[in-house]
């Protein structure tokens, strides 16, 4: 390599070298995108970098799926919350199981045959300071380039990201991303844009501080850090950060918004969902839920968790930050699903992103500049919030069901799972609808006082949840974001917790707690098909393409949050955070399993 002394000398070449660097990098990026709009394959849990979850295969559709037989099925040999879903390349299914986060290699010419299998070895107390299940959102997957070989990037709940070979399941790198004995755990699926893969954290309930990370795929180095909370300069914010919004807040507010050193141990974790622009070269995602879920220790706005970020993807700027719940009382966790679109807005083609939170409202902003297009409620059941203000973008909040100490707030909608949480949606670009799995659940919530220790608990509040108030637990809707109107909606008796797959079959597929997998129709919400499962369903459908024949795949495993009761086999209606109580039912029909169903015609 050359090495420049005078900078008037070898200007010339270090540009040079800075573009092929920037063209090695745009190539890695650019050969997961063909593939990822390859519809024979799914390679991210996301589907592509827009978060479709949308596939324009035919071959299954409204008119046929009643035909749909399972194909083929795999135990994965592990029980707990079965999040995420199966990736899809090349005529290789990639599976991963919750803790112990095994990962296996499958020939789609022959499903009996694994190809490789890989069973870390981890620290089990990391078990211990989970919060909610064992469970893991799925792997990442790289293809082959400047970097080396093809790769699997795997997040393990002991806090490592590891990178695996594709073709061998070899272990190629390994970094420690989260301490468990502070509480921080990985149950994320990692990201990967260009060059770099994104981790981010979990631990929000144990007073962890939140960021997310990006590691260079070809040897693991940290390339940037970015914190939720504290000084500008962890926060890795732009110069320009907020300049078409300045009314969102700008600068020194991850410190003044909190009193004393509480930033520290202050929440904001990621472990959902990130989406990624490659035009704008901007990633998205949320941060989380500040802590203790007990309001009056932390006064103050508390920024900037529960925030929609929008970075520039090589150096982790940030170039707007959208706080949707200032001061957040009630566990929203802002971590959620981001889908991006290009829809017309007052008449001209915007590029949009649109967030359904767990605080009940779906927030649409332009993606480039962060500006505010709409926001209402996910159902008219919502009630901490009376609306949004579009200008100031603040939430008018109902006083009545504030969490302040000394009360039982009583009637709180939605609960602290809020209605939606983890499940990846989907969007229909012809049809200009998304399509979301809903939770249906409110609460009571009693706060108390509580002292912080490393790796314990940090929550402060006692929950009491139930269903809402037209007596279901889920529902799933169809919605056009920038309107805000619902095309239709259909009930469920449980939370639809996973998520949603739309294709161009006028279907969307998802799963249910209670153990189906089902279609409707997605220009009018009519069941066209349903198979009952041997466990519930958490994660999200997927379908792909072998041999000019169509599948649809989904895993079946009870558990996750809703599932904690059954799977840790807990009584007290509080425990579980207040889920135990929202879903007492659960047990009566369905038990652990841990499988992958795949069907076709």
């Amino acid at each position: 390599m050359q090495i420049c002394k005078l900078a008037s000398g070898c200007g010339g070449s270090m540009l040079a070298m800075a573009a092929v660097l920037a063209a090695q990098s745009t190539h890695a990026n650019s050969e997961l995108d063909r593939l990822s709009k390859d519809d024979r394959n799914w390679v991210m849990q996301t589907k592509d970098y827009s978060a479709t979850h949308f596939s324009r295969l035919t071959e299954i559709n409204s008119h046929n799926v009643k035909n749909l037989k399972v194909a083929w099925t795999l135990s994965t040999g592990t029980l707990h919350g079965h999040e995420g879903a199966p990736l899809v390349v090349d005529g290789i299914m990639y599976i991963h199981t919750p803790f112990p986060n095994n990962v296996y290699a499958v020939d789609l010419n022959d499903t009996r045959k694994m190809l490789w299998q890989y069973k870390p070895k981890q620290n089990p107390a990391a078990r211990a300071v989970a919060c909610c299940d064992v469970v893991n959102r799925g792997l990442a997957y790289v293809p082959a380039g400047e970097h080396g070989p093809a790769k699997i990037f795997l997040n393990q709940l002991d806090g490592h990201i590891v990178a695996l070979n594709a073709k061998t399941g070899e272990e190629i790198w390994k970094m420690e991303n989260s301490d468990i004995a502070m509480g921080s755990t990985l149950t994320g699926a990692p990201f990967v844009v260009k060059d770099k893969v994104l981790v981010g954290s979990a631990g929000a309930e144990l007073g962890v501080r939140g960021y997310v990370t990006a590691y260079n795929i070809k040897d693991g180095k940290q390339e940037w850090r970015a914190y939720a909370t504290g000084p500008d300069e962890d926060l890795l914010l732009d110069k320009d950060f907020n300049k078409d919004n300045p009314h969102y807040g700008q600068f020194g507010l991850g410190l003044s918004t909190w009193e004393g050193d509480a930033w520290k141990i202050g929440g904001g974790t990621n472990w959902g969902w990130y989406a990624y622009d490659p035009k704008l070269d901007m990633i998205y995602y949320g941060s989380g839920n500040p802590a203790p879920w007990n309001e009056t220790m932390r006064p103050g706005d508390n920024k900037w968790t529960m925030t929609i970020w929008g970075r520039d993807a090589d150096t982790g700027r940030a170039k707007f930050g959208y706080q949707k719940t200032p001061h957040d009382e009630w566990d929203y966790a802002g971590v959620n699903y981001m889908g991006l679109s290009e829809q017309e807005v007052d008449g001209k083609l915007t590029p949009l992103l649109t967030h359904p939170d767990r605080n009940g409202l779906v927030y649409t902003l332009n993606r480039e500049t962060g500006a505010l297009v709409n926001a209402f409620k996910i159902d008219d059941t919502v009630n901490w919030v009376k609306k949004v203000d579009l200008k100031t973008g603040l939430p008018i909040r109902d006083p009545e069901y504030s969490t302040r100490m000394d009360h039982n707030a009583k009637g709180i909608c939605p609960s602290a799972m809020g209605y939606h949480n983890q499940g990846i949606e989907s969007y229909d670009p012809d049809k200009k609808l998304f399509f979301m799995g809903v939770n249906h659940i409110c609460m009571d919530w009693e706060p108390f006082m509580l002292p912080y220790r490393a790796g314990q608990f940090f929550v402060g509040a006692t929950l009491n949840m139930y269903p809402g108030p037209k007596g279901m637990l889920g529902q799933v809707k169809a919605m056009n974001a920038v309107t805000g109107k619902m095309e239709w909606e259909v009930p469920e008796k449980f939370a639809v917790w996973g998520g949603t797959l739309a294709t161009a079959g006028d279907l969307v597929f998802y799963g249910t707690l209670d153990g189906f997998i089902k279609a409707r129709d997605t220009r009018t919400g009519e069941l066209k098909w349903q198979f009952q499962l041997p466990s519930g369903v958490i994660g999200h459908p997927i379908t792909y393409q072998h041999n000019g024949k169509q599948y649809i795949a989904i895993y079946s495993g009870v558990g996750g949050w809703p599932g904690v009761g059954l799977v840790f086999d807990l009584k007290d209606p509080t425990a579980g955070l207040g889920a135990v109580g929202a879903f007492r039912e659960l047990a009566h029909y369905t038990q652990m399993g841990g499988s992958v169903f795949v069907f076709s015609l």
